[in-house]
């Protein structure tokens, strides 16, 4: 890079590489600071893109193909006494609902366009720039650095994320199940949450597990066999594909719903410089509803179009730019908050009067027509244009 940076980015996952090539794109010179990873376990996770996201990527040439993508046609919510929700793509005009997309792929091609693209220079350590964008994740250091408040409310799960190889294809069907389970040690049973996604593209037997489950029972969980363990999921899905077996290891996480107090400032004694968070770094969500990436890609999208469409004799670092991004980005992420922790409070009432009301409620909603539908197509990411960058020029 011949030139200093006029932005440099912290983070070189998913979304900091996207807002690299996005921010290349506008002829912007960019500094991308890949931090070492700190263990080299492969990364079982498996993300639900929408259609916002996925034309962000196409536009950047970035979707992989198949198999690391597995259209999802439908999706089927199960209740824990009887509830149950269908959703189908064909029922909303659309050919596909999301799309499942395996993360190492998706870090690779992202990562393969970053080299090609001479106006990123990928370096080691942070270097000053009129404009600091924090996509370290969570656990953002540089978030802690700054001084910026993390409001973290922590729920008593944790998520336990696995991809199994199943006896029956997955017919492009995303399935999951809330209800009970008893933890090792507590006298009550606790709330879990149960998903199976769909990988290894259409026809494909493989799924990526997402099992949010008491502390305790992942614990347990984890000390299984996976002889054990795969018996044990079988039966919690009621045997929905048939006999299963790990393709991969297990991994776990404690879960969380956190939003950054401020996602913009300026950085410390520099009046000249200022930040912004996206991401995790800004935000987590419980992995329910699966938007976690499409958020965070969401955030991306506007800080771009913010730039582009700023007055030229405005700087990078001008708060009243930055503060544009912030207040559009704030409130979709609190509404999305809201849903997902308050599905997650939702099923975790115990006591036969919550259990009939939540069962009684998604019978409702699966009836309810055009609630339904515009639900399905906020989560689709069609409440809004296309987030890709040409198609917001």
């Amino acid at each position: 890079m011949a030139l200093p940076p006029d932005i440099c980015i912290r983070g070189a996952g998913i979304v900091g590489r996207t807002l690299a090539l996005l921010l290349a794109r506008e002829r912007l010179n960019v500094a991308l600071v890949d931090f070492p990873a700190a263990t080299a376990a492969p990364d079982v996770r498996a993300y639900s893109l929408n259609g916002a996201a996925k034309a962000l990527l196409q536009d950047l040439r970035c979707w992989p193909e198949a198999p690391a993508v597995t259209p999802v046609y439908q999706m089927q919510v199960w209740g824990d006494d009887g509830g149950q929700l269908n959703f189908g793509a064909g029922d909303h005009g659309v050919g596909e609902l999301n799309w499942m997309v395996d993360v190492p792929v998706l870090q690779d091609r992202l990562a393969q366009a970053v080299q090609f693209q001479p106006q990123i220079q990928v370096v080691q350590a942070p270097v000053a720039a009129p404009l600091t964008v924090v996509c370290e994740g969570r656990a953002s250091q540089t978030r802690a650095e700054l001084g910026v408040g993390f409001d973290t409310t922590r729920y008593e799960q944790h998520a336990l994320a696995t991809r199994l190889l199943c006896e029956r294809a997955h017919e492009g069907i995303a399935r999951q199940w809330f209800g009970w389970s008893h933890a090792p040690g507590l006298s009550q049973p606790q709330a879990e949450v149960l998903a199976l996604l769909p990988l290894g593209g259409e026809g494909g037997r493989e799924v990526a597990l997402v099992w949010s489950v008491h502390p305790l029972r992942a614990q347990e969980l984890m000390g299984l066999s996976a002889e054990d363990f795969a018996d044990a999921l079988a039966g919690a899905c009621g045997h929905a594909l048939g006999g299963m077996q790990l393709s991969a290891e297990r991994a776990v996480w404690p879960l969380q719903l956190a939003r950054a107090e401020r996602w913009i400032g300026t950085m410390p004694g520099q009046t000249q410089q200022a930040f912004a968070l996206a991401g995790d770094a800004a935000h987590t969500l419980h992995p329910l509803a699966g938007q976690g990436l499409n958020v965070g890609l969401a955030d991306v999208a506007e800080l771009v179009r913010v730039i582009r469409a700023k007055e030229f004799w405005r700087p990078l670092c001008d708060l009243k730019l930055l503060r544009r991004y912030e207040r559009a980005r704030q409130a979709d992420v609190q509404a999305m908050g809201l849903v997902t922790d308050g599905l997650q409070r939702l099923f975790a009432q115990p006591g036969p009067v919550w259990q009939n009301l939540r069962n009684w409620g998604m019978r409702g909603f699966d009836r309810s027509g055009p609630l339904k539908h515009w639900m399905t197509q906020r989560a689709m990411g069609q409440s809004a244009p296309p987030a890709s960058a040409k198609a917001t020029r």
